[in-house]
């Protein structure tokens, strides 16, 4: 039986545990790539700002500013902090990062994903919700396949 495995996959995750040393946390930049890293919206050694620049902006937005910004609003302040970032490069980010879960939209505005309960624009509240909401899914599903494997190995 052929099966077409790229069919079967509904998301997935790439999270990396990194030391979070001194020199990270010196400058805001150097925390949101680190930060972006460590969510898998860049991969080592990827010096594209464009991502860190739409990954800062909605943490200023919603973290700082509690928040839910505009297109319009993200350009602005993209622009001001970082570089000329035009609509379309903005919105390929943003649907990256939609479709990676971290990102969602309603009547005009970005936000990160909201947890189920909670304040939103509680940083840690929003990790673990992100977090545990994309690995519980794939534990259940590994330990499901887990017994299944090992039901038929007496057969």
């Amino acid at each position: 039986m052929d099966l077409n495995e790229a069919s079967l996959i509904e998301s997935e995750v790439t999270l990396r545990n990194m030391r979070l040393t001194n020199e990270v946390l010196e400058t805001r930049r150097s925390a949101i790539r680190w930060l972006a890293l460590s969510l898998g919206i860049i991969n080592p050694g990827e010096s594209r700002l464009s991502s860190l620049a739409v990954l800062d902006s909605l943490v200023h937005f919603q973290f700082v500013r509690n928040s839910e910004p505009t297109v319009k609003d993200l350009v602005d302040y993209i622009n001001t902090n970082w570089e000329e970032i035009n609509e379309k490069t903005l919105r390929y980010h943003l649907l990256r990062m939609k479709k990676m879960g971290y990102v969602e939209n309603s009547g005009g505005r970005f936000y990160f994903r909201p947890p189920d309960t909670g304040d939103r624009y509680d940083p840690s509240n929003w990790a673990r919700f992100v977090f545990e909401s994309n690995y519980l899914d794939i534990a259940n599903k590994v330990g499901q396949v887990i017994k299944d494997v090992k039901s038929k190995a007496g057969a």
